[in-house]
């Protein structure tokens, strides 16, 4: 009896040691380090198997296919191992995109660690892992800071199981770019709130969030639109502080941001532009008519096309050459971006099938497509992973697949956080005001996301070019539980859960919070 009541209090002090020096913050980073580590750096390992694109990015950066069947592999098996080349590479870029600073980062930490003939994918998933980590312990952090530590660890344990899940951290061990756009949007996140709460230094945070929506921009085409959402939205963040530096400083990066987008989108090249263009015809347009003739009709295009309906720019035995002259003249040159959007727009009907369409992998972390081990694990050609992964098939399998649930999502999201908005913006104060700001970001970042992949490439691989959303809903929605776990979900962060009472009557401390709140 005595032995238990002893195991007993050891355990409670050691609880009570662990609540002492393990933060919430800290719990969730290294409950993530660790499950992404497991997950990527011990047999079998997981990865993300190539859909054929890899070579775009590693051409040019100096790394070659060295495995004599890795065109087998594809679609169904990861590979971990690549060569280095030996003599002058000349593949000249074929994509412009802040990828390959990652990767020539890992490709200098593997040859000074392991081979100069031979580079190991593990070590880019090293630096994925390790920004990863650091990007959760911001985010609950900033959730966290100054509320009670047994609702804080409850966040760090939701926070673990959100965005430790191996559907995400998978990406670390591939070529996609999905990799970059998951940490720099958990980076945008996390700063932009660290910065609204006052924690940490205000420059910065600001660094922060320039350089990971610069880095996320930048990282792939379909992404342009980022920089200057986050330019236009985050033009309140001038009137934060009073300093003529920080304002100086902010309206430089907004405008860089906003370039950022416009060169991103500038410098697609024409292979990607026919590529996309292609399918958001062929997968998009035609494939939400019974009557494609007509359709084609309306953007001037020869009937004889209406053939194409359902193709892909990839098929070996294909109709026409996609990149004959007879199509750049007769197809390509005939649509763009914006008489697609025109057409959708003039065609409501059309719009909400392509909607819904899009609803239905607008939930997706995970490509179906592809596999998650290697060959040598003697597992099935494409078999997905199911080692942490609750949360991803959770979500794919009770998400609503409407995007009726998408508006009403936005709706009640936007309301809940309205109140403490409105508040703000009667007391005059910025900051208070930029909670809602980055949630209404992150809404459009992620229905820029979806309007993009649709417009412009159709139904083409979907799950992919949806990435944004599903990392934006993520994001938003662990927000929205986490504050109503620590009671702010509609009030601002100064307001004490003691206080809810005080501040819905008007009376005492709370009452009259932000009338008494300093300016920043």
């Amino acid at each position: 009896m005595t032995t238990e009541k002893s195991i007993k209090e050891r355990l409670r002090l050691g609880f009570m040691l662990a609540g002492r020096y393990v933060s919430p913050a800290l719990l969730a980073a290294l409950g993530v380090l660790l499950i992404t580590g497991f997950a990527l750096f011990v047999p079998p390992y997981i990865g993300v198997a190539d859909n054929g694109d890899f070579f775009r990015s590693i051409y040019s950066e100096g790394l070659y296919f060295n495995l004599p069947d890795y065109d087998s592999q594809r679609f169904g098996y990861f590979v971990k191992q690549y060569g280095i080349y030996q003599y002058f590479n000349e593949n000249g870029t074929t994509i412009v995109s802040s990828q390959s600073l990652f990767i020539k980062a890992a490709l200098l930490l593997n040859q000074l660690l392991f081979s100069s003939v031979v580079f190991d994918i593990r070590f880019q998933a090293l630096l994925f892992t390790l920004l990863l980590t650091a990007a959760v312990y911001l985010l609950v952090e900033a959730l966290t800071w100054k509320i009670a530590r047994k609702r804080g660890y409850l966040i760090a344990l939701l926070a673990i199981f959100m965005f430790g899940d191996t559907g995400y951290t998978a990406y670390f061990s591939s070529f996609f770019g999905e990799s970059i756009v998951y940490v720099m949007m958990l980076l945008v996140f996390a700063s932009w709130l660290l910065m609204y709460r006052k924690r940490y230094n205000d420059y910065a945070l600001l660094a922060l969030l320039v350089i990971s929506t610069l880095i996320l921009t930048t990282s792939k085409q379909q992404n342009a639109p980022v920089g200057i959402i986050v330019a236009c939205m985050a033009v309140v963040l001038l009137w934060v502080r009073k300093e003529r530096l920080f304002r100086l400083l902010t309206a430089g990066a907004l405008v860089l941001l906003f370039v950022s987008g416009v060169a991103t989108y500038a410098m697609i090249s024409k292979e990607f532009v026919n590529i996309n263009q292609y399918h958001a015809m062929t997968r998009g347009v035609l494939m939400q008519t019974a009557n494609p003739e007509d359709t084609l009709k309306s953007f001037e295009i020869d009937k004889q096309y209406a053939i194409l309906k359902g193709s892909i720019f990839y098929e070996p035995y294909a109709t026409v050459d996609v990149n004959s002259p007879m199509l750049e003249k007769d197809f390509y040159s005939r649509y763009g971006f914006v008489s697609i959007l025109a057409y959708y727009v003039t065609h409501p009907d059309k719009l909400h099938s392509i909607l819904n369409v899009a609803a239905k992998d607008a939930f997706t972390i995970r490509p179906t497509a592809m596999g998650n081990y290697e060959a040598s694990a003697g597992k099935p050609f494409g078999t997905h992973a199911g080692f942490f992964s609750g949360y991803s098939v959770m979500k794919k399998g009770l998400s609503p697949k409407t995007y009726g649930f998408i508006v009403i999502w936005i709706v009640v999201i936007v309301g809940l956080y309205m109140p403490s908005f409105v508040a703000a913006f009667r007391a005059r104060d910025p900051r208070l005001a930029q909670r809602l700001l980055l949630i209404v970001t992150m809404i459009f970042i992620g229905l820029a996301g979806i309007l993009v992949s649709i417009i412009g490439a159709g139904d083409a691989d979907l799950a992919k070019h949806e990435f944004l959303f599903t990392v934006a809903f993520d994001l938003v929605t662990f927000m929205a539980i986490a504050d109503g776990l620590s009671r702010r979900l509609m009030r601002n962060h100064e307001y004490a859960p003691d206080d809810a009472d005080k501040i819905r009557t008007g009376t005492g401390k709370g009452g009259n919070a932000l009338a008494q709140h300093p300016s920043l």
